[in-house]
């Protein structure tokens, strides 16, 4: 029987980043990560189905904050700004996780079947956060209309985020595109 190890997923997600960086994504086998976070792939196929799911498995972490922060918003406050309350609280979850993100983008944007995943990923995302405002009592379209727009806003304000030139926080970067959408459907010329 094989000892339980301590962190063991988060040493095969940061072993898998380090050889998809190396080596590239597809060039990587499951053997080869166990192999460099000191483990076997028995432990891999314990934590994560494939060498895919090192980069994806972190979906529920993040939407189930975000989902809350909705549902969980007052009564009174206007859609586009619960799911900023939601959007927010995704932004806590990733802030401590920097330098992890910007590891993954770069591996998720030189393939494109990983591209494919991460718009599923974001897709399912927007689905829950339109879920939540329907609970909400919201109807569509402007429920999915606006949890649309929240996920945009997400989505630019992370690539901003990751990106190693830029050092201010994803809460500050999201209430800046916030900003912008409102400034755009307000009519506001940029």
């Amino acid at each position: 029987m094989t000892r339980w190890e301590p962190g063991a997923a988060e040493r095969l997600a940061q072993a898998a980043l380090d050889l998809y960086a190396e080596r590239g994504f597809e060039q990587t086998t499951v053997a080869e990560i166990a192999k460099r976070a000191g483990l076997t792939e028995r432990t891999f196929f314990r934590h994560y189905a494939d060498k895919r799911e090192v980069l994806f498995a972190g979906a529920g972490a993040l939407q189930e904050p975000m989902v809350a922060a909705v549902r969980d918003a007052p009564d009174a406050t206007a859609p586009i700004d619960a799911v900023a309350e939601g959007l927010r609280a995704g932004a806590a979850v990733l802030e401590p996780r920097r330098p992890f993100s910007r590891q993954r983008q770069a591996v998720i944007a030189a393939n494109t079947e990983l591209q494919e995943r991460e718009l599923i990923k974001l897709a399912r995302l927007g689905a829950a956060l339109s879920d939540a405002l329907r609970r909400r009592g919201v109807a569509d379209p402007t429920a999915s209309l606006t949890a649309e727009a929240g996920i945009a806003v997400f989505r630019i304000a992370f690539e901003r985020w990751v990106d190693a030139s830029e050092d201010r926080e994803l809460s500050a970067l999201i209430q800046e595109s916030l900003d912008e959408l409102r400034a755009v459907t307000a009519g506001a010329r940029g």
